[in-house]
């Protein structure tokens, strides 16, 4: 039974860091991404490997704030978040696919986790 489990959310106050983590169960997966949703929004991608498991891609907010790295060994993905703003406030999921698709397309991925809560006061 394949599993993403997150770990590692929290609040922080603006300019602060946090570090998120999804460690995936049942199989590896090259393409592991993360997304956020925000009250009352739509789920968006933040940050994700590509289906050869190296490239990277991040939305345009994140760009140098935010680094997506993994451990292969761990079957781990995480997500360093730092100069953190309070529009960054949102669950962060954790999802992963099989088949090629589209970074930013949420229907792109079968197994998502079940999300982790960061939350960032001004």
């Amino acid at each position: 039974q394949v599993q993403l489990v997150e770990s590692g959310g929290g609040s922080v106050q603006a300019g602060g860091s946090l570090r998120i983590s999804c460690k995936a169960s049942g199989r590896a997966f090259n393409a592991m991404v993360w997304f956020r949703q925000a009250p009352g929004q739509e789920r968006e991608f933040v940050a994700g490997f590509s289906s050869n498991g190296v490239a990277t891609d991040y939305t345009d907010s994140v760009k140098g704030r935010f680094t997506i790295s993994r451990d292969y060994a761990k079957n781990t993905v995480y997500l360093q978040m730092d100069s953190l703003k309070p529009e960054d406030t949102a669950v962060y999921y954790c999802a992963a696919r099989t088949r090629p698709g589209s970074y930013s397309n949420v229907k792109s991925y079968d197994y998502w986790g079940q999300g982790a809560q960061v939350t960032v006061s001004s």
